[in-house]
């Protein structure tokens, strides 16, 4: 989502390329007196203000402006939602600086006076042409660092590679591995600038970061400290990627699933060479024969029951099955079910998989080896799960989300008998101040589940964490920022053993990441530094490789 306070350096080609040189774009517009307002842009601000587009805005309007989760944002409109020129510069400031009850957030005090002022600007003017990227672009950009015969065949050295946390310090464009029993910092890794997610091989040992630049940078935890073997560029913009996970595919293939351009890029994922790319531009589920060119690639998650992955096209609201026995050649069963589809994980038993399609407001259910739609489920406004969590109490196996547009956490049946594929019961958060949750959180061996209120606009509710008991659903604790830590609270991670939790404050003075004992609550290390740059997502190896969550 676009919520973080960065500056994502991406599709700088194709401004280079495209736009025009030395020149300002400008377009008239006819102010409420007659008399004609010219906005004009140049090409360093064109630069600039899309760096921050796609950094803020694309996630939910689009690449191209053509709009998705939130309405399109084009200068002369597009039939169903007013022109940008029509809004003019008081119109956009007040959408910008306050945000909309729909879930857009308000970045009054995130983006600066000046960033909002260009930003009027550059919502007024035509939106910058996106050159092709196909295979061979993607292969002119891989670069082998280490070939896989020069890689050490076992660690170089004696620590719990599966008790390692991959932490993202999305605003610096950089990695921090720590190790998770010492808490000591093994490396700081320059990646993708923004980097989305981490994911890892099924055997533990590499680290895949895909960046909203597009760049996926391969990580081998077996060198004496943490190195960088691989990169490789598979387009303009991204947020997912994901191994083979399936017996006798292990650390064979990785997925890439593109926003800009939108397509699904198969490659090696010992070295990352590019093997093949499937456009996902098509027709929408719904039955109207809408073309959307723009199809992005939302969340992806890799079956361990069978050879395929399960790739979400957002914009058409179709899951993708992704088989990848013949990478170059993959098989692709198309599965209808409902817009926008964003982010979802496994039920407990990894048969069943579960993503918000959050402009409807609905949770859709796939039977992943059967390869069929199960259900669509109502929930509520705006549904943002992450990958949502697993618990389980007396009302059976439960899987949960949160909302971006509400204070609504729904939890649903994913157990066999009556109720199973409904919300069987739903809680809400400390405070009635709306929504605004990005991630819940649990794990097999605790008996708390997670909360936090990263996007709520309360300075109070977005910097605390509400723990809730899974057995009685009844929130046990809210917890505020430690002494010494200040920001916003986003994003939970559990340890291999399952009795800490690892939780980021960002976008403070004091950015830190918090590590509480999951039984008593209570604060168990801060890990603070020059070197902890507004740390958002975390990722433990051992619960990342074996979805854990």
């Amino acid at each position: 989502m676009k919520n973080l306070n960065s500056l994502l350096l991406i599709i700088s080609i194709a401004l280079v390329s495209f736009s025009c040189k030395n020149e300002k774009k400008t377009v008239k517009k006819e102010n409420d007196t007659n008399s004609t307002e010219e906005i004009s842009i140049t090409e360093a601000e064109m630069e600039e203000a899309s760096n921050i587009y796609f950094d803020k805005c694309a996630g939910c309007h689009g690449s191209s402006r053509l709009g998705a989760t939130g309405p399109s944002l084009l200068p002369d409109g597009d039939g169903k939602y007013a022109a940008t020129k029509i809004l003019g510069v008081a119109g956009l400031r007040a959408f910008i600086e306050n945000g909309t009850p729909a879930g857009m957030p308000e970045w009054k005090g995130i983006l600066t006076e000046e960033d909002i002022e260009l930003m009027t600007r550059f919502l007024q003017v035509e939106p910058p042409i996106i050159p092709p990227y196909g295979l061979e672009e993607i292969a002119k950009s891989w670069n082998l660092i280490v070939p896989v015969a020069d890689r050490p065949s076992k660690p170089e050295h004696s620590r719990n590679i599966n008790n390692y946390f991959g932490v993202i310090m999305r605003d610096a464009g950089k990695v921090a591995i720590i190790d998770g029993d010492t808490k000591e910092k093994l490396v700081v890794l320059k990646t993708g600038f923004a980097v989305h997610i981490l994911r890892t091989s099924a055997s533990g040992r590499y680290i895949y970061s895909v960046g909203r630049d597009g760049r996926i940078t391969m990580i081998d935890t077996y060198t004496k400290t943490p190195t960088i073997v691989a990169e490789v560029k598979g387009g303009f913009d991204a947020r997912s990627v994901e191994v083979s996970k399936f017996k006798g595919y292990e650390d064979k293939y990785l997925v890439f699933g593109g926003y800009s351009p939108s397509h699904i890029a198969i490659l090696d994922a010992q070295t990352l060479e590019p093997l093949s790319v499937t456009p996902t531009s098509g027709n929408a589920c719904d039955g109207e024969k809408e073309f959307i060119t723009e199809a992005r690639v939302a969340a992806i998650v890799a079956s361990h029951t069978d050879p395929v992955w399960i790739c979400n096209v957002k914009e058409t609201g179709m899951v993708w099955i992704v088989d990848y026995t013949d990478p170059k050649k993959p098989g692709m069963t198309q599965i209808p079910t409902a817009r926008f589809l964003h982010d979802g994980g496994f039920d407990s038993t990894g048969h069943y998989f579960l993503v918000a399609a959050n402009a409807s407001n609905k949770i859709v259910v796939i039977d992943v080896p059967n390869k069929k739609l199960v259900a669509i489920i109502e929930t509520g406004k705006i549904p943002h799960p992450g990958r949502g969590t697993n618990i389980k109490n007396e009302l059976g196996n439960l899987w949960v989300t949160s909302h971006l547009g509400e204070n609504k956490i729904s939890l649903i049946k994913t157990s066999e008998g009556e109720g199973q594929w409904s919300v069987v019961k739903e809680i809400k958060a400390s405070g009635d101040m709306g929504g605004g949750a990005l991630f819940v959180k649990s794990h097999p061996k605790s008996n708390h589940l997670w909360v936090d209120r990263t996007l709520n606009p309360d300075a109070k509710l977005n910097s605390a964490v509400d723990v809730f008991d899974t057995n009685t659903l009844e929130l046990k604790k809210t917890l505020t920022a430690p002494e010494g830590v200040d920001g916003r609270a986003v994003h939970f991670e559990y340890n291999k053993a399952g009795d800490e939790v690892w939780v980021s404050y960002f976008m403070g003075e004091k950015s830190a990441i918090v590590i509480y004992n999951d039984k008593t609550l209570e604060v168990k290390e801060i890990i603070q530094g020059d070197w902890v740059e507004n740390p958002t997502g975390k990722f433990n190896v051992y619960n990342t490789t074996n979805d854990i969550y």
